[in-house]
């Protein structure tokens, strides 16, 4: 026979009726407001992409997001797997994002037409880009990431690799089918990457500075163009290396 005040499952009941809550279970929040792990992974990947993983403390993403530490060791047990969970985050966003892109370049490449192609390309690059320039903390994020080529490499195993590698089997195909010449396509994936991370990086100096902000904005985007338009000419003419 249970005590006055008890439920069958164990849990205590309040005078209301309500069952409560029981030690270390995190608050629901308020009406309207975000579930408290999604407020955990966006404070804890702002933290870890100013910081590192080495700079920052379970407490610390407690204090930022305003709860108690055992909140945050309910959702992730450690600290290791909140950082995992917030290179899924990310992963996630930029595969919404440039899946689309990337089919629509391999269907312009299964067309055969260069033109296609060619602006497919455009339109992939300024995807990644706007994507970038919306979530700045993606590229700081990965920044810290690589101060350390072997540490976490599991990461870019898990939430870099397979969208870079979907790119290079798509220019792999266009070169095989003859749309253009590419030998080595993963630096040329790997060189629009690091530039686009190094105009994240230019745009967060010139913050205070909206004129340098724009005009790093607009040559950028320009630049990009630019080398693919003379890697992978439209015309036909030899890119990729070519002589």
């Amino acid at each position: 026979m249970r005590k006055s005040g008890e439920r069958a499952d164990g849990g205590a009941e309040t005078a209301g009726g309500a069952r409560a809550r029981r030690p270390g279970r995190p608050p629901r929040g308020a009406d309207g407001a975000p579930p408290t792990r999604e407020r955990i992974l966006t404070e804890a990947t702002a933290l870890f992409a100013r910081g590192g993983p080495q700079g920052v403390s379970m407490r610390d993403v407690a204090a930022r997001v305003g709860i108690d530490v055992s909140s945050v060791h309910h959702h992730f047990a450690t600290k290791t797997a909140l950082y995992d969970a917030c290179f899924a985050r990310v992963h996630e966003r930029e595969q919404r994002a440039l899946a689309p892109l990337v089919d629509r370049l391999a269907a312009a490449v299964a067309t055969g037409d260069r033109g296609e192609v060619a602006a497919a390309m455009h339109h992939l690059a300024d995807g990644f880009v706007d994507f970038l320039q919306e979530h700045p903390h993606t590229t700081f994020l990965w920044l810290r990431r690589w101060l350390e080529p072997t540490r976490d490499s599991a990461l870019d195993a898990a939430y870099a690799l397979p969208i870079y590698e979907r790119v290079e089997r798509v220019l792999l195909g266009a070169a095989a089918g003859g749309t253009l010449l590419e030998p080595t396509p993963h630096v040329t994936v790997r060189s629009l990457v690091w530039a686009a991370h190094g105009h994240i990086t230019a745009l967060a100096a010139a913050e205070r500075d909206p004129v340098a902000a724009a005009r790093e904005r607009y040559e950028f985007r320009a630049y990009a163009h630019r080398f693919l338009d003379r890697m992978y000419p439209a015309s036909g003419a030899q890119g990729a290396g070519g002589r």
